[in-house]
């Protein structure tokens, strides 16, 4: 079940069927040392050329980029653009950015997960090209409930190529401050806290890769090679909340999507991403022009839209999953 906001005709992830694959690859390497860190993750360092990225041979001969030469410019302060008229024109976009605040949903099977992220996409459902960034609380792949830093990636639509994280070649890491699919600490809290983390991706004109950011630091980058749809730009950007579930036993799962309350209950109760905005093509970040929202089942999950000058464009989104108007 997804909900997303969309800043182009909307493309339904989960109505494709959608196939979690988790690509386990049996990537030999040596560890440079191996670091057990607070959580009791046990994290291999190897040398950056011999990360698992280069086994792609899509990657032979490539040479790592350990910054961005460029990156977007803020197109305005405060409200100054208006979201109708100053949106990108053509449906073509070079990136995405959004600030959300992480919980840890609850999860009902060790198969199931609850994100929240924001996706990158191109061409159609039968070989769609995705980037994925932002948390997630998955058992199954993690072997806890704990709420995680991810990326996924896929250029076949999730058949046979990409994975979450480093679990394969083809995401390039140039900064060893953040662990991909390490834990998120510390965690909002209801009616406390509020704690989040800012997500931006954008395609890098004079290198051929799709840079990841996260809270202002660089983490690495998606060669460009890796797609086929996504190779130049992105004709749909999606922000929102995911929960994959098999739904085996004929009901809806009790798994939660944010915090596991609806949107209308608000601020330090429900999820949100605020500040959202697109890269459009004078590499420039902008507010959205024409959103839509859309909530496959709303009466176990739902979003709401909105935009203040402090917030910019913004969603609340979530729900418990299974309950009375959600059998």
């Amino acid at each position: 079940m997804m909900m997303a906001l969309c800043n182009a005709s909307r493309l339904s992830i989960a109505s494709q069927n959608l196939k979690v694959k988790k690509h386990f690859s049996q990537l030999k390497k040596n560890p440079l040392k191996s670091i057990k860190s607070k959580d009791g993750d046990v994290i291999d360092c190897v040398h950056i050329s011999q990360q698992p990225a280069f086994d792609n041979p899509l990657l032979e001969n490539h040479n790592i980029q350990m910054r961005p030469n460029n990156y977007p410019e803020l197109a305005f302060a405060g409200n100054k653009f208006n979201i109708k008229s100053n949106g990108v024109q053509g449906q073509t976009y070079y990136g995405a950015k959004a600030s959300m605040n992480v919980w840890e949903p609850q999860v009902q099977n060790p198969n199931e997960f609850s994100s929240s992220q924001l996706w990158i996409l191109g061409g159609d459902s039968s070989d769609i090209n995705v980037i994925e960034a932002g948390w997630h609380v998955f058992p199954q792949l993690y072997g806890d409930n704990r709420t995680r830093l991810f990326i996924f990636w896929t250029a076949d639509g999730y058949k046979s190529t990409g994975c979450y994280n480093l679990q394969c070649s083809g995401f390039v890491q140039t900064n060893n401050v953040f662990t991909l699919g390490g834990t998120l600490s510390p965690l909002s809290t209801f009616h406390g806290s509020q704690f989040e983390i800012d997500a931006l991706i954008w395609k890098e004109p004079s290198q051929d890769a799709w840079w990841l950011q996260c809270n202002n630091i660089i983490i690495g980058y998606w060669p460009t090679s890796l797609f086929t749809s996504l190779a130049n730009s992105a004709p749909i950007i999606e922000w929102g909340g995911l929960v994959f579930s098999s739904e085996s036993d004929g009901q809806h799962t009790t798994t939660q999507m944010g915090s596991g309350h609806f949107p209308e209950e608000g601020f330090s109760m429900a999820s949100y991403m605020k500040n959202l905005q697109v890269v459009d093509d004078s590499f420039t970040l902008r507010p959205l022009s024409y959103p839509s929202i859309a909530a496959e089942q709303p009466n176990c999950y739902n979003i709401t839209l909105g935009k203040t000058d402090d917030w910019g464009d913004f969603i609340f989104f979530g729900g418990p999953g299974r309950n009375p108007n959600c059998p």
